[in-house]
């Protein structure tokens, strides 16, 4: 056998294992496949649909806002205060020696102080 002659065997004997597609007749090819369309919903379904949405949106607007004025709130609000030099050694001494930072001392005495006068 001639190597050409094996090859074309090995064809035949693939093409024979392959499905072949169905012919298609030309009035198939022509004719247009009916469409699904979606069901259309009427006009008040629509408007309920956007009237939730526009409530949903409005929801998360106004719940957006309350977090932002809570965080507001939480914020850090600073107060600048002089200092002479003899204050600000001692209140650096006291915050070293007691390993705090000055402006949790200063914090402290200014609680106690509006605890100690009502407010």
């Amino acid at each position: 056998m001639k190597p050409a002659s094996v090859s074309e065997e090995a064809e035949a004997r693939t093409a024979a294992r392959e499905p072949t597609a169905a012919p298609v007749s030309e009035a198939d090819a022509t004719r247009e496949r009916p469409r699904r369309s979606l069901p259309n919903p009427s006009g008040e379904e629509r408007k309920s649909k956007a009237i939730e949405r526009a409530l949903a949106q409005e929801e998360g607007r106004y719940r957006l806002r309350d977090l932002k004025r809570a965080h507001a709130r939480e914020a850090k609000h600073y107060v600048n205060c002089p200092l002479d030099y003899d204050t600000k050694v001692r209140l650096q001494k006291a915050a070293f020696d007691n390993d705090i930072k000055m402006t949790v001392i200063i914090k402290a005495a200014i609680d106690q102080f509006l605890r100690d006068n009502g407010y």
